[in-house]
């Protein structure tokens, strides 16, 4: 929790000095910004070197990158990696990916976190997601859970092979061609 209220803090920093400065004559060589994170107020401490004012501003962009996961529960990251079967139409427009998650972490969790809601792949881009989820069960135990997502359109597709790029690189994997 503290690491993303420092995360929030920096951004809020870089988002406030993004804006253009004015250039008051004995002003104080501190600056106190409003964060819009719960209001806090947050120090600016002077620079080592003096910056020259101008009229141009510059701008700088903060780009948070987050590890792509796999949910089943939102807010709760599978920890068990998948076995992902993909077909594809032989027209190309749409296609089919089939996850199987042995012994997934999420029955761990579930009785304290709730129930199962559906299958949420989360990466920067945002999230791609189905209902399509089921439950394996052996010997009256959950064992398997098997999710399918659906790609419609070469353009869901693309997005998702950008979306298993990320999470194979992050995780590991490697794509095996039957």
């Amino acid at each position: 929790m503290t690491a993303v209220m420092k995360a929030l803090a920096v951004a809020s920093l870089v988002s406030a000095r993004a804006q253009p400065r004015r250039c008051v004559a004995g002003a104080s060589s501190q600056q106190s910004l409003q964060s819009s994170f719960n209001g806090m107020s947050l120090q600016c401490r002077p620079s080592p070197r003096p910056r020259p004012c101008s009229s141009r501003s510059s701008s700088v962009q903060v780009v948070m990158m987050a590890k792509p996961s796999i949910q089943f529960i939102q807010g709760t990251d599978e920890q068990t990696i998948p076995d992902v079967r993909l077909t594809k139409s032989r027209d190309g427009t749409n296609g089919v990916a089939i996850f199987s998650f042995e012994q997934p972490s999420v029955f761990d969790s579930s009785a304290e976190l709730g129930d199962i809601t559906g299958f949420y792949m989360i990466d920067e881009e945002g999230t791609l997601q189905s209902v399509d989820v089921s439950a394996k069960f052996v010997n009256g135990k959950p064992a398997r859970i098997e999710a399918k997502y659906v790609m419609r359109t070469p353009r869901d597709w693309d997005r998702f092979m950008r979306f298993m790029e990320r999470y194979s690189q992050a995780n590991g994997l490697q794509f095996v061609k039957n």
